[in-house]
């Protein structure tokens, strides 16, 4: 099944909404707010920078991360039966929705990922072994060094 294409802007602006209603009521720490925020940033950055690579994948990498912050904050902030109001409900309520929709959100922007030329695995600039044996010079069999200076010239004196 073909899930229908989905743009960049209604995804930010989904959670964008989300995280504002999440943060209505001061239940979460500050941390929940500056850390989802920041990801829609880079998000508006992905949207600004139609061909960018490093854009889209800064922008799924942070919502990665924000899922995880979210399970943390959302478990540890989570208020005592006996303090739900109204509006702390739908708060904490709103953060729970926006953490449901954050691994759909992440599988299509993965999509974009690849439209936009991505990889499959992600390289973060570290380098690893190769197996291409084409370059492959065997250190066992080794010429001679050159001597210096060659045999047919004399050594310079010292300065």
């Amino acid at each position: 099944m073909e899930l229908p294409a989905v743009s960049l802007k209604a995804i930010i602006l989904v959670h964008w909404l989300l995280t504002v209603w999440g943060c209505m009521n001061h239940i979460l720490p500050a941390s929940y707010a500056w850390g989802n925020f920041s990801v829609l940033a880079v998000g508006i950055w992905a949207i600004v920078q139609r061909d960018s690579l490093d854009a889209i994948a800064m922008f799924l990498t942070g919502l990665l991360l924000t899922v995880l912050t979210d399970i943390i904050h959302i478990s540890v902030f989570y208020p005592a039966h006996d303090h739900l109001g109204d509006t702390t409900r739908f708060s904490v309520g709103m953060a729970i929705f926006s953490l449901l929709l954050k691994p759909l959100a992440c599988y299509l922007v993965y999509r974009m990922y690849r439209e936009r030329g991505g990889e499959y695995t992600f390289n973060i600039g570290v380098t690893s072994a190769s197996q291409d044996r084409s370059t492959y010079e065997p250190i066992d069999q080794s010429e001679a060094p050159p001597q210096w200076p060659p045999p047919g010239k004399a050594a310079q004196p010292p300065y």
